[in-house]
């Protein structure tokens, strides 16, 4: 599953010259949770774990109030320290459920604002001042920050780039300097942070690590890298039957895929699915449905994911309606009337009013298997089971 390593070479030299390599990743906590995209590095840390190497979950609490400019077509809106707190609060609940976390011979969680400051942990240990930013400045030039391509494209497009974006892969690398790290894992968007990390390891008198890159997950929409912000995300902390829906949504060409990068299927077993796919032995619908299930058993355990399997091929093979509805109870404006624009969006079945208001126009949305195109309703007809496309469903109840 691995894209690039910079380099093999002196990745065998490490193994063999070290008994427990300092293996680092880092995660800039700007979304609530953690979802399947972020386990694709996660799962490659644990690998690390189960040879008996260290890890480090390190969350960027200080680079995440920056932002980084990777794959970036224009600045991004900074965030707030609150904002950065909350979401850290909830990476470093949820990394558990992929690494082990309780050895710590073989786990760390740090902050990069121990060293930077400022940030969730406003760090007092080794305070950055004016010496430290000069001293870290004066180690890389600002043609080679140039040279990265979200940069260069950037600039011929006549469109501005920050000098807090280009403080960030030095910030990025400064990590891998506090750190020690012999081995640093990204995804391949990261590579050129990856290596600042490298060169600024060798300006302080450092080994460089070795670079690790993995692939970027795409998400249930099969083009764009899985993001919360763009609704594409498959959360690790989500229902099993919601997980297993969106599992069997994707695209069938990213089957083979995420069994690489999710599961612990066996390779040569992962080539056969890949055969059978090709040659038309097996009906993807199946194959997914098993992909679907094995990754709803690693988060939500075995019995979980087989009643997660059951329920998708009731509701979608027989038409049947989920057993475990969520209810919502239902509140009237003045008017005495429901905005199904509102309800639709708090209760996350469209992302926006205008995914909301499209959702109706086509008649994606239905009230006890009626299309409902009207974006308001008089809250007596509005109580029954709610369906949107064809497989998110609310009851909706009267107010008491």
């Amino acid at each position: 599953g691995v894209s690039e390593i910079i380099t093999d070479a002196e990745l065998k030299k490490k193994l063999a010259s070290k008994p427990r390599l300092a293996i680092k990743a880092g995660f800039d906590p700007t979304a609530p949770d953690l979802h399947l995209g972020h386990t694709v590095l996660l799962r490659k840390l644990r690998q690390f774990q189960d040879l008996g190497h260290k890890v480090t979950f390190l969350i960027g609490d200080a680079t995440g109030l920056v932002g980084d400019p990777s794959d970036q077509s224009k600045s991004r809106k900074l965030m707030t320290p609150e904002e950065v707190h909350a979401n850290a609060k909830t990476y470093q609940r949820q990394v558990g459920r992929v690494l082990k976390v309780d050895d710590p011979k073989i786990y760390s969680v740090r902050y990069n604002s121990e060293w930077f400051g400022g940030g969730y942990r406003g760090g007092t240990k080794n305070p950055f001042g004016l010496k430290e930013l000069v001293e870290l400045t004066s180690k890389y030039t600002v043609s080679r920050l140039i040279e990265r391509n979200d940069f260069e494209k950037r600039l011929k497009a006549g469109q501005e780039v920050s000098m807090l974006e280009l403080f960030y892969p030095l910030m990025q690398g400064y990590d891998s300097v506090m750190l020690k790290a012999d081995v640093e894992l990204g995804g391949t968007d990261q590579k050129f942070n990856l290596l600042v990390g490298r060169d600024l390891q060798r300006a302080y008198g450092q080994e460089p690590q070795v670079v690790l890159t993995m692939p970027l997950l795409e998400g249930t929409d099969g083009t764009q890298k899985m993001s919360k912000s763009l609704g594409n995300h498959i959360g690790i902390n989500e229902p099993p039957n919601e997980m297993f829906g969106k599992l069997m949504s994707i695209p069938d060409s990213l089957i083979v895929k995420y069994l690489t990068l999710l599961t612990d299927m066996e390779l040569a077993q992962i080539a056969d699915v890949e055969r059978q796919l090709q040659t038309k032995a097996v009906n993807p619908r199946d194959a997914k449905a098993d992909l679907a299930a094995e990754i709803v058993k690693t988060y939500h355990g075995p019995s979980a994911s087989t009643r997660a399997r059951t329920e998708f091929f009731n509701v979608f093979s027989r038409r049947e309606i989920p057993t475990d509805l969520k209810v919502r109870v239902l509140k009237a404006d003045a008017g005495g009337k429901v905005n199904l624009i509102t309800l639709l969006v708090d209760e996350g079945l469209a992302a926006t009013r205008n995914e909301a208001r499209r959702l109706l126009k086509q008649k994606a949305v239905k009230l006890n298997n009626h299309p409902v195109s009207s974006p308001e309703l008089p809250i007596a007809d509005s109580v029954g089971v709610l369906q949107v496309g064809p497989r998110h469903f609310r009851k909706l109840v009267a107010p008491p």
